[in-house]
């Protein structure tokens, strides 16, 4: 996207119409200067992903992982691809040790569901847990989860390696995006946003925000709150 041939935000901004009557001039004023913003907002998200889709190709992956899918079947990381080439994965926090998956975890994985079927037109899309597989598909019934692919990862190689599993047994979720090359299987993209890069008063997140109900909280007066965050049942 060349920024040089875009109309200037704020000219954009300009054409915008509030839908209903009775605003303010300062009401207008400061949402048409909010909506510069979102407008360069969007142009920055667009060079981002061209960024990110034109990385070089990543390591690839040497280590023989062995994953458990829905029918008992062992099977390596390039099966998982099916017959596509490129596979999103997610790695959630529900391991053995765990009575229930993390709620977080669950709500984005709840976001995700609803777009399953659309996504794995386009790519392989697996969700990773320590916990064995039959575990994970009763809890993904019991939240009405049908397009959703479980697998288990078979010994915890996979979570060390990627420094997902704690010493005390805890875990931490992990977005990964691979690409297969031939009978080989390289890293694309994967979320490396840290604790330690969280900005002061944060949560740490990456950008955009991969969590729905994040972004739907974003766009109302309250916003995400301080403290609070989601359950598994109300």
């Amino acid at each position: 996207m060349a920024d040089q041939t875009l109309v200037p935000a704020a000219e954009l901004a300009a054409k915008a119409q509030t839908p209903f009557p009775g605003e303010s001039e300062a009401y207008r004023a400061a949402r048409r200067a909010l909506l510069a913003e979102e407008i360069e907002f969007r142009r920055h998200m667009t060079r981002l992903v061209e960024q990110r889709r034109a990385l070089p190709d990543g390591p690839v992956v040497a280590a023989n992982y062995r994953f458990k899918d829905a029918s008992g079947a062992e099977v390596g990381l390039l099966d998982l691809f099916g017959d596509k080439d490129t596979l999103v994965s997610y790695f959630w926090m529900y391991g053995p040790q765990r009575e229930r998956p993390c709620p977080m975890c669950t709500n984005w994985l709840g976001a995700v569901a609803g777009n399953a079927a659309d996504i794995r037109q386009r790519v392989a899309l697996k969700i990773f847990g320590r916990s064995p597989v039959e575990r994970q598909l009763a809890f993904a019934q019991e939240r009405g989860w049908r397009d959703l692919d479980f697998v288990q990862t078979v010994g915890d190689d996979y979570a060390r390696d990627l420094g997902l599993l704690r010493d005390d047994g805890s875990e931490d979720p992990a977005l990964v995006v691979f690409k297969r090359d031939g009978d080989k299987v390289r890293l694309f993209w994967a979320s490396e946003m840290t604790l330690e890069m969280a900005d002061p008063g944060q949560d740490p997140r990456d950008a955009p925000d991969v969590a729905a109900l994040w972004s739907i909280l974003d766009l109302t007066p309250e916003g995400r709150g301080a403290d609070w965050y989601p359950k598994l049942s109300y």
